[in-house]
């Protein structure tokens, strides 16, 4: 019994030096005033120890000075009647697909937002004059941000292409079948109008384009075949033929024109599947007119004349034009058939052979120099030049 009241005694002692301590730091730190009631006393050694154990800590300071603008909300735009359009491209300068684009104000305020298509073509409709700036990004690529693009109201302007390099941080190699990425450059190709209404499919603005499998080219060639322009073409010209009275013996009736309209259409029909896809596919050669675009007047002139006579190879060789040659010979033969007695027999078969030949080389020219500018989703420049990277 004196042990336990002895062991209580020691308790209380070692309790009270221990407010003891306390008291004097506190005093020291000059946080208890004379006069300091025992109550009091008791308060300040309750909040030292809890200041000795530690405060919850206080909710760190945000830091503003970067904040995420991928998903911030546009700023509302005035309507307008302006049209701003573009390309996107790599380093080789075929159309990125998928690329977002954002369409910023000076100083950097967001308005619109869209993506790329199959081409790397973009655009805003509806937007007032004004002052912008693109934004570009993709997966694998480094942002870019464009100069200053001027629009004026009522305006439809294409801006420079845009090419985007591979990003230093890029680790994600995407490996894909050379038939898909053909399909994807044929489906562009599609769109290709000049004037935005006369078909174009066959000139290849990408001058390393995938190859074509056959299955591709005849898709392409029945595409060119009964594409709605096809028949305006034919109209016309079985009109001019009518009019100039090529074909006597068809006479000059209705049924003349209908006979010419029918030849003509045939002769022009057999020609392009044969040569551009019958022939393409046994000789394994591409059907499409590559368009150069760089280098000097003089090689350009040659290599739309050349075209004529020789062809890019499914390896990406140059080989005789066989296909076309051929196609054209066969076309010609063909038109033994329905053309009138008089102008049948070998001299009609090469006189159309010549006549194809001769066409197909001003049509190269009127490509290389002339139908760009006037064609609608156009996705390449051509052959790079000299030193570009």
């Amino acid at each position: 019994m004196q042990t336990k009241i002895r062991h209580t005694e020691v308790m209380k002692k070692q309790s009270k030096q221990a407010k003891l301590r306390t008291l004097r730091v506190l005093l020291l730190l000059g946080c208890v005033p004379s006069g300091l009631t025992v109550l009091q006393v008791h308060a300040q050694t309750q909040i030292a120890e809890a200041v000795a154990k530690g405060l919850p800590d206080a909710p760190a300071p945000q830091n503003t000075s970067h904040v995420d603008q991928s998903h911030r909300s546009p700023v509302p735009l005035p309507s307008g009647n302006a049209t701003l359009a573009g390309t996107v491209t790599d380093s080789d300068l075929a159309g990125i697909p998928g690329a977002t684009v954002e369409l910023l104000g000076e100083a950097g305020e967001l308005y619109k937002s869209g993506s790329t298509d199959e081409g790397g073509v973009f655009q805003f409709h509806g937007i007032p004059g004004g002052n912008y700036r693109l934004r570009v990004e993709r997966k694998g690529f480094s942002q870019v941000t464009t100069e200053r693009v001027t629009v004026m109201e009522g305006e439809a302007l294409e801006a420079p292409p845009i090419r985007l390099t591979v990003g230093s941080d890029a680790t994600e190699i995407t490996v894909r079948p050379t038939e898909e990425i053909a399909e994807e450059q044929i489906r562009v190709q599609e769109k290709q109008r000049v004037f935005g209404v006369f078909p174009n499919f066959y000139v290849s603005y990408i001058w390393d384009a995938a190859p074509m499998n056959a299955k591709q080219k005849y898709k392409l060639a029945l595409h060119k075949m009964f594409d709605p322009m096809t028949f305006v073409e034919v109209s016309a010209a079985a009109g001019i033929q009518q009019a100039a009275d090529v074909h006597s013996d068809f006479g000059g009736s209705a049924e003349g024109y209908a006979k010419r309209w029918g030849a003509q259409f045939a002769n022009g029909r057999t020609g392009e599947l044969l040569g551009r896809a019958v022939f393409a596919s046994v000789f394994r050669q591409d059907p499409r007119y590559f368009y150069q675009g760089s280098g000097s007047t003089r090689s350009r002139v040659f290599h739309a004349i050349g075209s004529a006579f020789v062809a890019r190879s499914d390896k990406g060789t140059t080989m005789p034009n066989y296909a076309y040659l051929l196609g054209n010979l066969s076309s010609g033969a063909l038109s033994n058939l329905y053309y009138p007695a008089n102008d049948r027999g070998a001299g009609l078969v090469f006189q159309n052979a010549a006549i194809g030949i001769g066409g197909r080389a001003m049509q190269n020219l009127i490509r290389e120099f002339v139908t760009k500018q006037l064609t609608t989703n156009v996705p390449g420049n051509g052959k790079p030049a000299s030193g570009t990277p």
